[in-house]
């Protein structure tokens, strides 16, 4: 925190802003009115309330001028391509996931409240839904019931397939499966057709023979023009 007093504090908390202020001074000069979108002003009202104010003797930051910092560095984190990608990719996933753990924990609850004392309020039902879907299993809360189990095996199964949608959108944004993209690349590819090279040269020499007919033609008909006019 820069307000601590510490040289590498204040140096810190320059050096950001300058690079939120050096980011948004790009993005003004590139994007055709920027200022009017919604970016555009919460990146100025960004930059303006999280200057170096506190070099100013008495001038403190409160807490909301620190969740802005954070917000301004989220806000640079996910102007890389790679990262919107995985946002994307990640997005339908976790709504999927999340609807699945709400939906099967209120089930489990609503079977197992009445004989398990484990699930004994809401939130210990969705403590145990969390716990199952990331495949951690303290085993602190079980169910008993037929419809809590199957419920928790329905988690289960959201569980495994949002750690392979997980896993496989990482490695596509860390670039660790470039080598498997680029194969796919080569091999969809159609390959060249031998014929190609002919049939361009083929249609060269036929543009250049209308050429050679047409300045023919215009050259036979001003002839002809000034004959007539000399008879």
């Amino acid at each position: 925190m820069p307000e601590s007093g510490t040289w590498l504090g204040i140096a810190v908390g320059v050096v950001s802003w300058l690079v939120f202020l050096l980011d948004f001074v790009v993005h003004e000069r590139r994007l055709v009115h920027y200022l009017r979108t919604g970016l555009g002003k919460f990146d100025l009202a960004v930059v303006v309330l999280t200057a170096p104010w506190f070099l100013i003797s008495g001038a403190h930051a409160g807490s909301f001028v620190v969740l802005l910092r954070l917000a301004r560095v989220a806000r640079l984190v996910l102007a890389s391509r790679g990262a919107r990608r995985l946002l994307r990719r990640l997005g339908g996933a976790a709504a999927a996931a999340f609807g699945v753990v709400v939906l099967a924990s209120l089930v489990a609850y609503s079977a197992e409240h009445p004989k398990n004392p484990e699930f004994a309020t809401v939130g210990d039902a969705l403590w145990w839904g969390i716990v199952t879907l990331t495949t951690v299993g303290y085993g602190d809360i079980v169910p008993k019931t037929p419809t809590g189990r199957w419920a928790g095996v329905t988690i289960m199964l959201t569980g495994i397939a949002v750690l392979g949608v997980l896993a496989g959108s990482l490695a596509s944004f860390f670039r660790l499966d470039s080598d498997v993209d680029n194969d796919e690349s080569t091999e969809a590819s159609p390959p060249p057709k031998s014929g190609d090279a002919t049939t361009n040269d083929t249609l060269r020499q036929m543009m250049q023979e209308i050429v050679t007919l047409r300045s023919q033609v215009e050259l036979l008909t001003s002839q002809g023009s000034e004959h007539r006019d000399k008879e």
